[in-house]
């Protein structure tokens, strides 16, 4: 008999639904709520996301259907090792002000996910379609990340799920001392799962591998300039606790353009002709005619102090030829 049925009725099933029931009802309400659909519902979305976080964990939901919400927020599950603390680690923050232990605190933001798109002059111009094969880690949809098969048991037996333990040591004659430490099974964690409850699908990962084949379409003239970046929403990494968000996929553009020489004379000559002759510049005679060439840092160029600049070029005759730049 649960206490309170309100997570299970803002998921539309009974208290006794199964994983899979849940995570079919969560999968059509995430859908029909998310906020890209639906802006309006930003508040009935996470209230869904927080019903599907609590139920869709085996440990929350044992916790919840015994003491409803008010035993999700005092953390009842901590009271098991060490009572008045909301967690098996908070004692720890009492004694040491929070400062020793960092508290690993999942991102539940999807990552971003980046990609370069490398396209060439002739694609921008034309148009063009790329296809993109994109693999990444996703949550197991089979057991719904918990990587262990529906009904089978994944809280720590040595801790309860506490995910700590108490130690006794005797001093001396009628004198013990108690100690809490990790527990050296789970390993703080509170799930322990045996080989043979692990999920057929991920083998207990929680994650699998997901391929997947999206195409791009360029417009014809599209301006993309080196370096570019655009956006595809929701093919990013999913988020924490809820694997039908996701984050974002950016695409990172790389121009491509053409290699000295790349277009024979012959058609060079026949593309200048469409084009007016080129204006011839008037030298005046204090013009100095200069040609450039391509700049390598690897040359014999060095630096004197006081920002003078040098080149082997410099001493011919046993002179010291510089010119020295000013700055203001």
């Amino acid at each position: 008999m649960v206490k309170e049925t309100g997570y299970y009725d803002l998921l539309g099933v009974r208290p006794g639904a199964s994983l899979d029931e849940i995570k079919r009802a969560y999968r059509r309400l995430a859908l029909r709520y998310h906020p890209d659909k639906n802006p309006s519902e930003g508040e009935r979305f996470k209230q869904i996301s927080q019903a599907y976080e609590v139920l869709s964990d085996a440990h929350k939901r044992a916790l919840y259907d015994r003491g409803g919400e008010r035993a999700m927020k005092e953390g009842g599950l901590g009271n098991r090792g060490s009572p008045g603390f909301g967690s098996p680690m908070d004692i720890f923050d009492l004694f040491f002000g929070g400062g020793v232990r960092m508290r690993g605190r999942a991102d539940r933001r999807g990552k971003t996910v980046v990609h370069q798109l490398s396209v060439s002059l002739e694609d921008l111009y034309n148009g063009t379609t790329r296809k993109l094969s994109l693999q990444k880690n996703i949550i197991c949809r089979k057991c719904g990340g918990c990587g262990v098969r529906e009904g089978a048991q994944r809280r720590c037996p040595k801790c309860h799920g506490s995910g700590m333990e108490v130690r006794i040591h005797q001093l001396g004659p009628g004198v013990i001392q108690q100690i809490q430490t990790v527990c050296s099974q789970c390993q703080g964690q509170g799930e322990w799962i045996r080989p043979r409850d692990c999920c057929l699908t991920c083998n207990g990962r929680k994650v699998v591998r997901e391929k997947k084949i999206l195409s791009v379409h360029l417009d014809k003239g599209d301006v993309i300039r080196p370096g570019d970046l655009k956006c595809v929403p929701n093919e990013g990494m999913p988020v924490y606790r809820s694997p039908f968000q996701k984050g974002k996929l950016i695409l990172k553009f790389e121009v491509k353009f053409p290699e000295p020489g790349w277009l024979p004379t012959e058609r060079l000559r026949q593309l200048q002709a469409f084009f007016p002759p080129q204006e011839e510049v008037m030298a005046t005679e204090d013009t100095e005619e200069v040609e450039l060439s391509d700049y390598t840092s690897h040359g014999s160029t060095g630096r004197r102090p006081h920002g003078e600049a040098y080149h082997e070029d410099d001493f011919e005759d046993g002179t010291r030829q510089h010119v020295q730049c000013q700055t203001s």
